[in-house]
C-alpha cells in the first residue's frame, strides 16, 4: 500500500513500519453474488493482510509516525482487530503497546494476537466505548501516543483500501461500495479516498458508499434515518463483535463521507449477519462475522429496492476467518435447531463402510 505514499504520508516511505500490507485480492464467486442478488458482485477482502484485517493499513502509517515523533509508548482501546494490529506493529517497531479491551467481549483469536504480540493487554469492566474514553484521558495524562482511528494518520492508511480497489478496477468506478460500520473510521477514510481521486482527477464520478451495521449497534443507522438531526449512542450488543461499538468515534466525518456520496446507512441482524457469512465461508473465501454484514446488507438493499440488481457493487470483507473461532463453532455446531447453513461434524466408527455412509450422502 506504500505505492500510495505520497498520497499517505508524504516523505515517509523510506521509513515505514511495514511488513509490507494491502496489495488484497478483489474476488468474484457466483454463489456469494447470487445470495445476494447482484450478479456483478466483488469482494475486496481486508483479511488477507499480515494481523489479519483492514487495520493494518492505518496501523503502518500510524506507528510509522509515531517513531517519527518520538513516541515512548502507543495504546489503542479495541474491539480485537485494532489491538491485533498496534501490538504486531509496535513490536515491528520496537515501541511499547497498551491495548485496552472489553473483558468478555472480544473474540479469542484477537485476543491472543494482542498477547502473542507482546502488548500489554489490559482487560477493563466494561464496554468498548469505557476502553475508548479511557486511553483518551491515559493519552492526555501520561504522554502515550493514541493510535485509533480518531489519529488522523490511521484514516490516511485506511483510505488506500478504495484507492487499491479503485485501480484494481482500472478506474471505472463501481456503483456501490458496501462497508461494515462500528467505529466509522473506514467510512470516514472511504469518502475521503473518493474525495481526493476526484480531485485528482482519476475519477469522474463517485459510488454510492453503503454503510452496514448490525441490529443490535445501530448507532449511526438511526442517525441517518433522522437525517443526522440527532447523533444517537446506544449500549451495543451483537455477534459482530468487530463493530461492537454504541458510541462511534469518526462520526461526523461519517457523515461527511455519506452525504458526499450519496450513500446510505443500514443495519441488518445478527441472524442475516451470519446467513452471510455461512455463504461467503461455504463459497471458500471466509470472512470474520463483521465482515458479513457488507454482503448482508447489500442483499437487504436489493430485496428494498435501493440497489438495483444490474449494479456493479464491491464489499468490502473486513477480517479473516479465524479471527472468531468460537462464532465459528455455535453457527455450525452449538445452535438448535441448526441454522439452514450449518455444516454440522458427524462422528463415525473407524470403518470404511462409516465412511462410505457419509459418501452417499453428499451433495455437490
Amino acid at each position: 500500500m506504500w505505492r500510495f505514499g505520497p498520497l499517505v504520508l508524504p516523505g515517509a516511505v523510506d521509513a515505514a513500519v511495514t511488513w509490507p500490507e494491502g496489495n488484497t485480492p478483489l474476488i468474484a464467486r457466483r454463489r456469494i453474488a447470487e445470495w445476494a442478488g447482484v450478479p456483478a458482485l466483488q469482494l475486496k477482502h481486508e483479511g488477507m493482510n499480515p494481523t489479519g484485517s483492514f487495520k493494518d493499513r492505518g496501523m503502518t502509517v500510524g506507528v510509522t509516525q509515531a517513531v517519527r515523533v518520538g513516541a515512548t509508548a502507543v495504546a489503542c482501546a479495541s474491539t480485537g482487530n485494532t489491538g491485533a494490529s498496534l501490538a504486531a506493529y509496535a513490536a515491528l517497531a520496537g515501541i511499547p503497546a497498551l491495548v485496552l479491551v472489553p473483558v468478555g467481549k472480544v473474540a479469542l483469536g484477537k485476543l491472543t494476537q494482542s498477547l502473542a504480540y507482546g502488548a500489554r493487554t489490559l482487560l477493563v469492566r466494561g464496554d468498548f466505548d469505557d476502553c475508548l474514553r479511557l486511553v483518551r484521558e491515559a493519552s492526555e495524562e501520561l504522554g502515550v501516543y493514541l493510535l485509533n482511528s480518531v489519529n488522523p494518520f490511521r484514516i490516511e492508511g485506511q483510505k488506500t483500501i478504495v484507492l487499491e480497489m479503485l485501480d484494481q478496477l482500472q478506474w471505472d468506478v463501481p456503483d456501490w461500495i458496501a462497508l461494515p460500520a462500528g467505529n466509522l473510521g473506514n467510512t470516514a477514510a472511504f469518502g475521503k479516498a473518493l474525495r481526493e481521486a476526484c480531485s485528482l482527477g482519476l475519477i469522474t464520478k463517485m459510488p454510492r458508499l453503503l454503510a452496514v451495521q448490525s441490529d443490535g449497534a445501530a448507532p449511526f443507522a438511526m442517525s441517518y434515518r433522522e437525517n443526522f438531526r440527532v447523533r444517537h449512542r446506544v449500549r451495543a450488543n451483537t455477534i459482530a463483535t468487530a463493530i461492537n461499538i454504541g458510541a462511534p468515534a469518526s462520526y461526523q466525518r461519517a457523515v461527511q463521507a455519506i452525504r458526499e456520496t450519496n450513500g446510505v446507512v443500514t443495519s441488518v441482524s445478527d441472524g442475516n449477519i451470519m446467513e452471510a457469512k455461512a455463504i461467503i465461508d461455504a463459497a471458500g473465501v471466509g470472512c470474520e462475522p463483521a465482515s458479513a454484514a457488507s454482503v448482508a446488507g447489500v442483499r437487504q438493499m436489493v430485496l428494498a429496492g435501493i440497489i438495483a440488481p444490474d449494479a456493479r457493487v464491491v464489499c468490502v470483507l473486513t477480517g479473516h476467518v479465524l479471527k472468531d473461532p468460537e462464532s465459528l463453532d455455535r453457527y455450525h455446531r452449538g445452535t438448535e435447531p441448526p441454522p439452514a447453513h450449518a455444516n454440522r461434524p458427524i462422528e463415525i466408527d473407524a470403518t470404511v463402510r462409516a465412511v462410505a455412509d457419509v459418501m452417499r450422502t453428499l451433495r455437490t
